[in-house]
């Protein structure tokens, strides 16, 4: 049977009839049950008697994408057609990678065209991505060699496999500090970039209305909590229940979905901006270049979307009936406190952002690293749970890392609304916290900040999925 693979496939010079016969010949050796179609569990089963181990969702990609009459099969013709056409794709991926046009790729031009996608790779990780496609061992691909491993694999070119590692964004754990998504040129001329935004920010709307109780409870216990005064989950979800009924647990939740939109497309703007500004050499951005231009265009976005940041904290700490609505609120700050007042706590708002991209981006590289060098045999494509879990990993622990500071915004945007509370610099803050509860007073709130994680990444991640099959993104 193998053989018969690699005559079909790897004979460089072949008759249109020579190549029709063996078409013929495979076909029927897939199509175990002789219906005249193959369907998902025949190929599977077919590629696997071939020592071609596929997942159930590759065979689904490669029927649905040859399945042209949807019977949820393949025909011989569709079938000839689908392979014919993959084939022609996979020769100009080839072609695109072989920067040095000898017929064959190496490390360097693997490290390369991961950098043009804004990723960059050690020599060694370049040789673990070659040695699972190198057959002969020389450590180069040749165009055999490179066909015989993507044929059955729907991944038409490397950026397939380098999207699989690409540190998305669309994890939303409701903190906007992570380093904006990277977008290829292609990705960019054909408009994919909106909606791939568009889908995460849909994602990330569903997400924190679905997390919006414990994250009202988070800046709740911020304010709140104390030594002296000792909120627990149960007690905190009970006195807001008594307070305001079971809606009142969703209050602030209307201003912190609005955000995202604005957030999101001034962070991605002023991203590229940053990103041509500081990078070295034109069109290659190097890991601390990126690190810089994303956290600046992070820096930018919140200051220019930060007095909805003060009004989100107050409207989720309002008390019934103390506010008809935003503009009810922004108006009752503004004639109360004046316009300095939509800009409290920003400066720790803004310093937290290093800690956060920074440790997020250190541990998602670390994880990855660690995943390519011990998991990594036939395939660079880690799987959806181990991407979530890195992903879900890096940005918990750039939580932790930016959380006190985190806090202390909370503290200074709520100041002015809690009754008899001094109006304290961001240093006085700290002094204070520290006298009264310890290092510890730093982290109250953050058992509900971690149980709104692993919720708040299921739902985006279903949602984001749902969104890019809506709008006709491809995986």
């Amino acid at each position: 049977m193998y053989q018969v693979v690699r005559k079909l496939f790897f004979t460089e010079c072949r008759c249109a009839e020579e190549s029709s016969k063996t078409y013929e010949e495979l076909f029927a050796k897939l199509d175990t049950n002789k219906d005249g179609k193959v369907d998902v569990s025949e190929l599977k089963a077919g590629l696997a008697a071939m020592g071609i181990q596929t997942g159930k969702a590759a065979a689904q990609k490669i029927v649905s994408s040859g399945d042209q009459n949807n019977d949820d099969g393949l025909d011989f013709s569709e079938f000839s057609k689908y392979l014919k056409e993959h084939e022609k794709k996979l020769r100009l991926t080839f072609k695109s990678l072989d920067k040095n046009n000898d017929g064959r790729i190496d490390f360097t031009e693997i490290q390369h065209s991961l950098a043009d996608l804004g990723m960059d790779i050690t020599k060694e990780e370049a040789e673990k991505i070659l040695q699972s496609i190198d057959v002969d061992g020389t450590m180069t691909v040749d165009w055999n060699e490179w066909r015989e491993h993507f044929l059955f694999n729907p991944a038409t070119n490397l950026q397939d496999i380098i999207r699989y590692w690409k540190h998305s964004t669309v994890l939303d754990i409701g903190d906007s500090l992570a380093i904006p998504d990277e977008f290829t040129e292609e990705e960019k001329t054909t408009g994919l970039w909106w909606k791939q935004l568009s889908a995460g920010a849909m994602a990330g709307a569903v997400s924190r209305t679905g997390t919006a109780p414990l994250d009202r409870m988070k800046v709740f216990m911020q304010v709140h909590s104390s030594k002296s005064n000792k909120i627990s989950l149960a007690g905190g979800f009970k006195q807001m229940l008594k307070e305001g009924g079971a809606m009142s647990l969703w209050r602030g939740n209307g201003i912190n979905v609005l955000k995202i939109a604005p957030e999101t497309a001034i962070k991605f703007m002023a991203y590229e901006q940053y990103k041509k500004l500081l990078s070295s050499e034109p069109g290659k951005v190097k890991t601390h270049e990126r690190f810089m231009a994303g956290s600046l265009a992070g820096a930018t976005a919140q200051t220019a979307i930060y007095p909805m940041e003060v009004m989100k904290t107050r409207l989720t700490l309002r008390k019934t009936g103390q506010y008809s609505g935003m503009f009810d609120c922004a108006k009752k700050i503004l004639k109360k406190e004046g316009v300095r007042a939509f800009y409290k706590g920003y400066i720790p708002n803004i310093l937290g952002i290093i800690p956060y991209a920074g440790i997020d981006l250190a541990v998602y590289e670390s994880l990855k690293n660690f995943w390519l060098a011990n998991y990594a045999k036939d395939t660079a494509n880690p799987g959806v749970l181990v991407l979530l879990g890195c992903g879900t990993i890096s940005s918990t622990c750039g939580q932790l890392a930016s959380y006190p500071l985190a806090l202390i915004r909370t503290r200074m945007q709520a100041q002015a609304s809690i009754e008899g509370s001094e109006q304290l610099p961001m240093n006085l803050m700290v002094k204070k916290i520290l006298e009264k509860e310890g290092f510890f007073g730093l982290y109250r709130g953050i058992l509900p900040n971690f149980m709104k994680v692993i919720p708040a990444v299921s739902i985006s991640y279903v949602v984001y999925e749902y969104m890019r099959s809506g709008l006709g993104i491809q995986k």
